[in-house]
């Protein structure tokens, strides 16, 4: 099967002055994603997982940049694409879910008008089939009386409804891929299960594609079905969920692991990956991990190359063999 989506090389640079290199937020990263699946982009924060996301949908803001690789979206290269082109898929073809949601919703009008309008932007369909949609969507994600929600502002709701008001207009289009950006952190866990259910319904009936960028490897565990480990803005680790979590590759996938809380024995310390994440300005020589790794070798010192193994890759000299504890 062809994939939907194939990010090749991707670079993403942030330019602080015109003559200086520019701060690489995203650094050669590659992955693709099939119709139907659901990727996990986990990482710490600061690891360049939203600024993947925003790069994909043509929305990093200058002095960002996409200076290397492809995005290629059934075919199409959405680098340098017209800035036309890209409006008519984007919400459409693509949507995002933010982790804000102010950041879709518009303070200043009803959501009625806003989800309507989000229809409308793509379709030519009557007043009432729009409002009827909108009405549906909301209650799709848990929103009770949803029609009279629909007279409601964004002021109104909580920080929570807001959210799965984000959520319902961007499944409004059924669009072939979303990318949702932490899209439950404010969400309780009663309502977070029903969004992820959600979710791998889009996936499974309608054949969505699905870019979930979280730091909760307990969601991704339910929900996705490839892992893509971010560090630094590289892809330090690749696979099917299953096999990158129960048999991790790089120390810094094992150590996101062994940090669940779940995974240590009651009384005990918990776990963590020592040190803190490196200044991107600032990055260490050779494997950007290295000074927090407790399996370095004097070869670190050189950028490690993706190594493949068997439907999965990882970007380490010395990676751990043994099964996850």
């Amino acid at each position: 099967m062809s994939s939907l989506l194939e990010v090749r090389n991707l670079v993403t640079e942030f330019a602080a002055k015109p003559d200086r290199p520019g701060l690489r937020a995203v650094n050669d990263v590659s992955f693709s994603l099939e119709r139907g699946k659901v990727l996990g982009l986990v990482g710490e924060s600061g690891s360049g997982k939203s600024v993947t996301g925003f790069s994909i949908m043509g929305l990093v803001d200058r002095p960002g940049k996409v200076t290397g690789g492809q995005i290629l979206f059934d075919g199409v290269d959405l680098v340098g694409l017209d800035p036309d082109a890209m409006r008519r898929l984007r919400g459409r073809r693509i949507a995002m879910v933010f982790q804000d949601p102010m950041m879709t919703l518009n303070p200043v009008l009803s959501i009625r008008t806003q989800m309507v309008e989000a229809i409308h932007a793509h379709e030519d369909v009557s007043e009432r089939t729009a409002h009827e949609r909108a009405r549906d969507a909301l209650g799709q994600v848990g929103i009770p009386s949803p029609e009279e929600r629909l007279a409601s502002y964004p002021h109104e709701f909580s920080g929570g409804m807001r959210q799965r008001v984000a959520i319902a207009i961007a499944l409004l289009h059924k669009p072939d891929l979303i990318i949702a950006d932490e899209p439950t952190t404010a969400l309780d866990v009663t309502i977070q299960s029903q969004i992820i259910a959600e979710f791998q319904t889009l996936a499974e009936v309608s054949n969505t594609a699905v870019i979930w960028i979280t730091h909760d490897l307990a969601i991704v565990s339910r929900l996705a079905d490839e892992l893509a480990v971010m560090y630094a803005g590289r892809l330090v680790e690749t696979g099917g969920v299953s096999e990158v979590l129960n048999t991790p590759r790089h120390p810094y996938t094992r150590g996101l692991i062994a940090s669940v809380p779940s995974q240590n024995r009651r009384g005990e310390r918990l776990r963590q990956i020592p040190g803190v994440s490196p200044n991107m300005a600032d990055l260490p020589q050779g494997c950007s991990f290295r000074p927090r790794c407790d399996r370095a070798l004097p070869g670190c010192l050189s950028v490690p190359p993706q190594v493949p193994e068997a439907g999965r890759s990882y970007r380490c000299i010395n990676p751990v063999m043994e099964a996850q504890a």
